[in-house]
């Protein structure tokens, strides 16, 4: 997969290129250190996955993300930050990033998360996710209590990180229905992407929420 990575932080940069660089399904096909730079080189080469640092010396990560979701709808974007407020959460969410990793986490998490969201998943710590909760609508406009037990059942397995394949395989159907699937969870929660449906339903109790202590065992 090609990955551009966002981030003014030079040094940090180089770190991520060479980690990343490292493993032979990623290729670091652009590094950028403003939201300007990002646009630029997407358009001259269109990224798989954007990594993208959330303080930016034009920008922010959250406006960077929704433009370039308008420009390149078929990339992934993952929001890096030292930021861990409720705030930036929701902005990132909204902007339609499938994947929030914090800087005080392990390099290798933020590679799985490349890998995640790129398979078609959401990834996000359950730490953060329940940070993210208290700040969701709780209302019932969206028809939440219309999803059908199928759809139920891709909701759960969204908020376990399991890819769009990984689902098919478990449920035993075509990537095709699960993306149909997907699709309608999205339409029926009134979400912008697979986290922030995953956030929204585990807040209204749609389905069971991630451990956060399962980050302690690990």
């Amino acid at each position: 997969m090609n990955v551009l990575l966002v981030d003014d932080h030079r040094m940090f940069t180089e770190l991520l290129v060479q980690v990343l660089g490292g493993h032979r399904d990623i290729v670091v096909s652009g590094v950028a250190h403003t939201a300007a730079e990002a646009l630029k080189s997407a358009r001259a080469d269109p990224p798989d996955v954007v990594v993208i640092d959330y303080r930016l010396p034009d920008s922010d990560g959250a406006t960077l993300a929704a433009e370039l979701r308008r420009e390149h709808p078929g990339a992934h974007l993952v929001m890096l930050t030292g930021l861990q407020d409720e705030a930036t959460i929701r902005e990132a969410v909204a902007a339609g990033c499938s994947g929030f990793v914090t800087k005080d986490r392990a390099v290798d998490e933020l590679v799985e998360s490349v890998r995640t969201v790129h398979a078609g998943g959401a990834s996000i710590s359950p730490a953060l996710l329940t940070r993210l909760l208290p700040s969701l609508r709780t209302d019932n406009r969206h028809g939440t209590t219309s999803l059908t037990s199928r759809e139920l059942e891709v909701l759960q397995l969204l908020i376990e990180g399991l890819s769009n394949k990984a689902i098919a395989e478990q449920l035993f159907i075509s990537n095709h229905t699960v993306r149909n699937h997907v699709q309608r969870i999205l339409t029926k929660l009134g979400a912008h992407s697979k986290l922030e449906a995953v956030a929204v339903a585990t807040r209204i109790g749609l389905v069971r929420p991630a451990d956060p202590s399962a980050e302690s065992r690990e």
